[in-house]
């Protein structure tokens, strides 16, 4: 003690400023901590309120746009992320695929590395396949199996791409993608309607030789 007190002594001023700093530093980080908890559980609120509470008479246009506002009001939060989702999931079922696909892009353009953002692109493929874009279906589904190998979405963007494969008439990377649901231990029901869906590609493929041989 008696030899740190000199120091102590000729540096005071310098610690008190480095004590008043660390002092102001945890209160602003508390204060911002607050804030955040706060606006967290206010657009949770807001959105659990729309969820429950919404007019029996509302289109899905006012009630995506209810969903919207949640998302831009509370930016940020984990609520305004569902929010926003909810809003191109409501465009799609009632038929609204492009602005679908409008609100699933807008989520993936902010960027936040959401746990959701996979959900997000499956949305975007879906709606790019129900407007018969089928390329650029098969690249919206392709970049979320790349993108999120390990998602679940990505079992339901395989078998997605193996049906638009067949639509395009390409039997064969069909099957391909197909056998890949059906080996999934993750993909449940969806592997057994994979394999089906194999075994008749392979049924029309094995029936098509004989008539090319001739």
């Amino acid at each position: 003690m008696f030899k740190l007190w000199p120091w102590l002594e000729a540096n005071r001023k310098r610690l008190i400023y480095i004590g008043v700093a660390a002092v102001a530093a945890f209160f602003i980080w508390l204060y911002v901590s607050t804030q955040h908890q706060q606006r967290e559980t206010a657009a949770g609120e807001a959105y659990t309120k729309l969820q429950l509470n919404s007019p029996a008479t509302v289109t899905a246009q006012q009630l995506a746009a209810s969903y919207a506002k949640i998302a831009s009001d509370y930016a940020g939060t984990v609520a305004a992320q569902r929010a926003q989702l909810q809003a191109g999931t409501v465009l799609y079922a009632d038929g609204r695929y492009a602005d679908a696909q409008a609100a699933f892009q807008k989520f993936l353009a902010a960027g936040n590395g959401s746990p959701l953002a996979p959900a997000a692109q499956l949305g975007v493929a879906a709606s790019l396949e129900a407007q018969n874009k089928l390329d650029d279906a098969l690249t919206a589904y392709h970049a979320l199996a790349t993108s999120y190998p390990d998602a679940t979405e990505t079992i339901s963007a395989k078998f997605a791409q193996g049906r638009v494969l067949e639509l395009q008439g390409k039997l064969a990377d069909a099957v391909t993608r197909y056998q890949d649901v059906a080996r999934s231990q993750l993909a449940g029901s969806l592997a057994q309607e994979a394999a089906q869906r194999v075994a008749v590609i392979q049924a029309k493929l094995a029936a098509a030789k004989p008539a090319a041989k001739s």
